[in-house]
């Protein structure tokens, strides 16, 4: 079928292809449902931005989209794209300005009835704690540019060390919550600068921490491993690496500008400004991405230990009653060195994950003991008014995603065109109507944000389950959300 004048065939109910034709040096595969397709894909640059990355030097297999998709900087957001080592490239429009935007979910052992009447006083608890918004800064003493550089190296470890971390943090995180080819001489100083007092901050955008139920369970052997039941609050936190991730990738963007002339790349959108792998300047942009990724670690896990205290004064709890935990962190912004099986071998590949959740299969090396039997868990975040889902990685994500799966909802609007459609609609009260306090720094953010904005997660995640990529865990709903 043509579909806004791009040839796409259905190879199944779940999956689309775009053959390969003109530069094209592999098909682009998108994950996606014929309804889904229709209605929430297409619509802007994001198909046309698959066809771009499809012509990278050194891809391989496919240039892939998750159900998420839509419109980014030069890649599409919900992009999966893995460049041979030797031969391809890197490129920070494959990873984006914030790196290490992931998510991380943290058990109680507190059911719904024993805290439905404090939801207010939580919330107004975790705003009053964690520093949100815009330039938000303070949540710990201002650090001095010797120690962001320490958390560059250390990441969640540094947290460790300064007793805002345990043991089991550390092994649920992903990585451990640190990437060991991470140097700081590659970062500027400018971007040690904007490190120096974010270290704990939540940001603003589509960042945010929640206070969630689980209302459904799907697998229950899966959810026994991971300590979820019915009814349980768990605690939701999604944001990245903030200023200082985004200064790297602002600044490798500038270095890269000749790169194309120097090593003869032609790329169809200046966006997609790649240099290769294994050059001097990847393996400089390589170190700074690792960099920012460890502060964005770090940056969720201060977080973490702040909402952990600011429950245990709220609802007057001693921390054994709490049994605050974590469950898994993922990061959905990033390129790794990973080794997968290619038309029968196994290769070195720089896997670009934009949008998009690492979803490690059942008995994978590179996931926690824990998970070994069930798979990694994979976090995919919804809109603050309706539901967010916990699934599993598989052997399916292996063999055809490079063990990657989706990473939200995906917007159907635009920030402006939100704004628009929230004109003049208590959006507040919309919230409130359906049990969700919120407290944020403006009213613009909450527009921006709201459900009308984005997908409906729970056709994305079904996509992925369908296809055989994630298995579906449990749902959660929001009870309570700060933002910026």
């Amino acid at each position: 079928m043509i579909f806004n004048g791009i040839e796409i065939n259905k190879i199944t109910d779940y999956l689309w292809e775009i053959p390969k034709s003109g530069k094209m040096t592999v098909p682009g595969r998108i994950y996606t449902s014929e309804k889904m397709l229709e209605k929430c894909i297409g619509k802007d640059e994001s198909l046309k931005q698959v066809i771009n990355v499809a012509q990278f030097p050194g891809i391989q297999k496919y240039s892939l989209a998750m159900p998420d998709i839509h419109w980014g900087y030069g890649f599409p957001i919900g992009g999966v794209a893995a460049t041979d080592f030797e031969t391809g490239v890197i490129s920070p429009g494959g990873v984006g300005y914030d790196i290490n935007c992931g998510v991380r979910l943290a058990k109680t052992d507190l059911c719904f009835d024993q805290i439905k009447n404090k939801i207010p006083d939580i919330i107004t608890g975790l705003f009053q704690s964690i520093p949100t918004g815009v330039g938000a800064s303070g949540a710990i003493s201002k650090i001095s540019g010797k120690e962001v550089m320490q958390i560059l190296v250390k990441g969640s470890e540094w947290a460790a060390e300064r007793e805002m971390a345990t043991e089991n943090d550390i092994e649920f995180t992903e990585e451990k919550g640190c990437l060991k080819n991470a140097d700081p001489s590659f970062v500027s100083a400018r971007a040690i600068e904007r490190g120096m007092d974010q270290a704990g901050t939540l940001g603003s955008g589509n960042h945010f921490l929640e206070i969630d139920i689980v209302d459904e369970i799907f697998d229950e052997r899966a959810a026994n491993v991971m300590g979820l039941f019915k009814n349980q609050i768990v605690l939701l936190i999604h944001t990245g690496s903030r200023g200082l991730g985004y200064q790297i990738c602002d600044d490798y963007l500038r270095k890269f500008l000749n790169a194309g002339n120097k090593y003869g790349i032609n790329i169809p959108d200046k966006q997609l400004i790649c240099v290769p792998v294994n050059s001097g300047e990847g393996e400089a942009y390589f170190s700074a991405m690792n960099c920012a990724a460890n502060f964005a670690w770090n940056n969720r896990q201060i977080i973490m230990n702040l909402a952990n205290k600011s429950l245990e004064k709220t609802l007057r709890i001693k921390e054994k009653d709490l049994g605050f935990g974590l469950i898994y962190d993922v990061c959905h912004n990033i390129a790794k060195i990973e080794e997968h099986n290619i038309d029968g071998k196994i290769k070195k590949v720089c896997v670009h994950r934009k949008g998009a959740t690492r979803a490690f299969a059942p008995g994978s090396a590179n996931i926690p003991l824990k998970y070994k039997e069930i798979g990694q868990p994979v976090l995919i975040p919804g809109d603050m008014g309706r539901y967010s889902f916990i699934a599993v990685g598989t052997a399916k994500a292996m063999d055809e995603t490079f063990g990657s799966s989706c990473h939200g909802a995906g917007r159907l609007q635009s920030r402006h065109q939100a704004l628009l459609t929230g004109k003049g609609r208590d959006l507040i009260g919309d919230l409130k109507k359906k049990g969700i306090e919120i407290q944020t720094k403006g009213l613009k953010t909450i527009a921006e944000e709201m459900p009308f904005a984005y997908k409906d997660v729970s056709d994305v995640v079904d996509t992925m389950h369908n296809a055989g990529i994630s298995k579906k865990v449990a749902r959660i709903r929001p009870l309570g959300v700060i933002k910026g």
